[in-house]
């Protein structure tokens, strides 16, 4: 597996430093970051003012084990937004604010916003 250059972290870790200046998680609002690796998606609801990790899942979750058998990457992520969305909304949450972590709004990371969206989250 080709690991990522240096530089190309470093660029993306200035992105994310940008975007979280200007995204931030309230508690009437909060904060939906994503992660991704080369093998798996993680994806948290944050509130930032507290300081709170509220929700998380990610292709690791237990509940998701035996369903992503098979499945790309992307249909995955997929799962992994609709995941976040039901327990989001089973604790009250229905509106956040997207932060794609530095990432293209493509493949993996639009994914996880389109499966979020379908599990009745608002961004």
């Amino acid at each position: 597996m080709k690991s990522v250059s240096k530089e190309r972290r470093e660029s993306r870790l200035k992105r994310h430093d940008r975007i979280r200046r200007r995204v931030s998680g309230t508690e009437a609002q909060p904060r939906l970051c994503v992660f991704r690796s080369h093998a798996h998606v993680h994806v948290q609801i944050v509130d930032d003012a507290r300081g709170v990790s509220l929700v998380g899942a990610s292709t690791l979750s237990p509940e998701l084990k035996g369903a992503l058998a098979g499945k790309k990457k992307t249909e995955a992520s997929h799962e992994v937004g609709k995941l976040v969305a039901a327990r989001a909304l089973a604790k009250g949450i229905k509106r956040v604010r997207f932060d794609r972590g530095g990432y293209i709004y493509h493949g993996r990371v639009k994914a996880v916003a389109e499966g979020a969206r379908a599990g009745g989250l608002e961004f």
